[in-house]
This record gives structure tokens, C-alpha cells and sequence, in this order.
């Protein structure tokens, strides 16, 4: 007699809803930069969403019955984090959405898993390399070179704006081994850490922001487009997304969770296309499809699965994994990859 495999309808109903707003939220995160470049420079658009953000967590932390981290040491780390994991790549997205389209960007922040696995191997050493995980890095970084289309020669504002979103993603790429390594094996939660890290972030932006870019406009001066830009930035995207995901974590296991990186490029190329009426050259999705398959490769979606090994470091609590958009918390702009990390997610 066959057992029965029929799928448990009821479970999938209790974790795929927030999975699909997770990916709805990440992926709109592109477009909401590329409104709110249209009236503030890149660092006060961090500036704004990052402390909207920090201002969502804080409120979140005495309904959990929890507070910021107190120790010296971990203050010391987030700091780090903060920059890597927040501050700069979402600035750099800024940057960078003043040249490509919203939806390319999100393609970009897809790429980040193939950043944090050299990072993590040679490094942070938290991690070990395969044969498997060499073939998905050689993959992915043949989707790059086809995103970037190098054929056709480099150079250009277009050009730049994409080096920029690497850049991004390569930030993320260093702030979540990083964030492993230092951060994720301490007793705080993963909102605890992540409230700590956007506060952090908003301090470093407060400080640098009008060094580089003047004094932020008052929020009374701009158009009620780019405040709500903002807003869902910093409390959908780098607030209450978070919680979102620890919840999908909890409800579908970490591993779910975090394949909802391969649905954030695509809501990013929907929306913006149906938003923005963009558009993007044939090589760049075909590039992605490329980066996508890799980094399933490196994460053993495909293919004979074997256990993984495991490199001596600290223990890392389930609940701090958090895919970036991706916000790395986090970030927005939220991520897309295996390694525990904390933060927010952009993404």
C-alpha cells in the first residue's frame, strides 16, 4: 500500500503568505530608492529609512519583552555591521539607481551568496569550500560577467551604476560572515541585534550624510511620493520585514526562509516594470537565471545533496538568520543565502 505523500495544505497555508509579502516587500524596496533619489541625495535617503526603520525595532522590543544588548563587545561588532551590513550598501544602491534601472538593482542584490562564500571560506573561515560550492561560485560569477554584458565593452553611467549595486552586494557579502563570525553566536535575539544595528547605522549617517551631502531637507519639503518612499523603506523593508521573516523561520525552517531570496529579483523586475515601465536588455535576466542557478548550486539545491560540514566556530541560533534583501539586515535590499546572519533584512 502507498504511503501518503500529499503535501500538508494546512502548514503551507501558515507560513506562505508571509513568505510571498516577504518577497513582495524586498522586492519593492528598489523601486522605493528610486522614487526617493528623485528628490534626496542617496546618503539622506539612507539616512531617513534607516532611522525609520531603527524607530519601528525600538517600538517592537518592549512588545517582546526585550531590550538593546548592554556589553561593550557587542556594541563593538554592530558597529562594524552597521556599516557593512547597512549604512554603505544601501547608500551604494542610492548611488546606483541614479544610473540603472530599479529593476536591475534588484537583480544585483541576488548576487550576494556568491560574495559571502569566498568571504566566509578564506576569511572568516566559518565556512568550508566544496567541489559543489566551486562549481555554483564558477556559475555565478559567469552570470555576473553576462549581467554586466562585458561583450559589449565597459565604461559609461550605466556601467557605473552597476559596479555600484555590486558593490552593495559586496558589502553584504563581508557583513553577514562577518556578522556569523562576531556577532550571530551571543544570547540577544535577532531583533535585539537588528534594532541595535540600524541605531548604530543611523548615528554613522547622521555623522557622514552632511559631511558629504549638507544638511537633510526637512521631511515638510518633499512630496508626499517620496515620504511614503521612505516610510515603507524604513518601517516595511527594514523594520517590520524582519519580524516577517524570524516569523517564517520559526513557521517553514530557516532553509524555506531563505529560498525566498530567488523570488526577490523577480518581484523587483515586476514591479518595476509595471511601476516604472522599465525595461531591460535580454542578457541581463539571462544573466540572472545564470546567478540564480549558481547560487543554488552553492547551496545545494540542485544536484546530489550531501551533508554539509561544519567549521569550527560559534554555535549560531536559527532565529538570527535573516536573507538580505535585500535590506543585510539585513539589509534592505534585503539577501539570499544560507549563513545564519542578523540584521535587518534590503535589502
Amino acid at each position: 500500500m502507498r504511503a501518503d505523500i500529499t503535501p500538508d495544505r494546512s502548514a503551507l497555508r501558515s507560513w506562505l503568505p508571509g513568505f510571498l509579502a516577504l518577497a513582495a516587500i524586498w522586492g519593492s524596496s528598489f523601486l522605493f530608492i528610486k522614487v526617493g533619489i528623485g528628490e534626496l541625495h542617496p546618503l539622506h535617503l539612507t539616512l531617513y529609512r534607516v532611522a525609520a526603520g531603527a524607530l519601528t525595532l525600538l517600538a517592537v522590543l518592549p512588545l517582546l519583552r526585550d531590550r538593546l544588548p548592554r556589553e561593550p563587545r557587542v556594541w563593538a561588532h554592530l558597529f562594524v555591521a552597521a556599516a557593512l551590513g547597512v549604512a554603505v550598501p544601501f547608500t551604494l544602491f542610492g548611488y546606483g539607481e541614479q544610473r540603472v534601472e530599479s529593476m536591475l538593482a534588484g537583480i544585483w542584490n541576488a548576487t550576494t551568496p556568491l560574495i559571502v562564500l569566498p568571504m566566509a571560506v578564506l576569511v572568516f573561515r566559518t565556512e568550508r569550500l566544496t567541489s559543489r560550492s566551486a562549481v555554483g561560485l564558477g556559475l555565478g560569477f559567469v552570470g555576473v560577467l553576462v549581467v554586466l554584458g562585458v561583450w559589449e565593452g565597459v565604461g559609461g553611467a550605466h556601467f557605473t551604476g552597476q559596479l555600484m549595486c555590486l558593490g552593495a552586494a559586496a558589502c553584504y557579502g563581508v557583513a553577514i560572515p562577518y556578522q556569523k563570525r562576531f556577532i550571530a553566536g551571543s544570547s540577544h535575539s535577532g531583533v535585539s541585534l537588528s534594532a541595535a544595528q540600524l541605531v548604530l547605522a543611523t548615528a554613522q549617517l547622521a555623522v557622514v550624510g552632511p559631511l558629504v551631502a549638507g544638511a537633510p531637507p526637512a521631511p515638510t519639503g518633499l512630496s508626499v511620493g517620496v515620504l511614503a518612499s521612505v516610510l515603507a523603506l524604513g518601517v516595511l523593508g527594514t523594520g517590520l520585514a524582519f519580524v516577517i521573516n524570524l516569523r517564517n523561520i520559526r513557521v517553514a525552517g530557516a532553509s524555506t526562509a531563505a529560498t525566498v531570496t530567488y523570488l526577490v529579483p523577480v518581484f523587483a523586475v515586476l514591479i518595476g516594470a509595471l511601476a516604472l515601465d522599465e525595461r531591460l536588455n535580454w542578457h541581463q535576466p539571462v544573466g540572472a537565471l545564470v546567478v540564480l542557478v549558481g547560487v543554488a548550486v552553492t547551496q545545494g539545491l540542485l544536484g546530489r545533496r550531501r551533508p554539509a560540514a561544519v567549521a569550527p566556530g560559534p554555535a549560531v541560533a536559527e532565529e538570527g538568520s535573516t536573507p538580505i534583501e535585500g535590506p543585510a539586515a539585513s539589509a534592505v535590499d534585503g539577501s539570499v543565502h544560507r549563513l545564519p546572519a542578523t540584521g535587518p533584512a534590503a535589502r
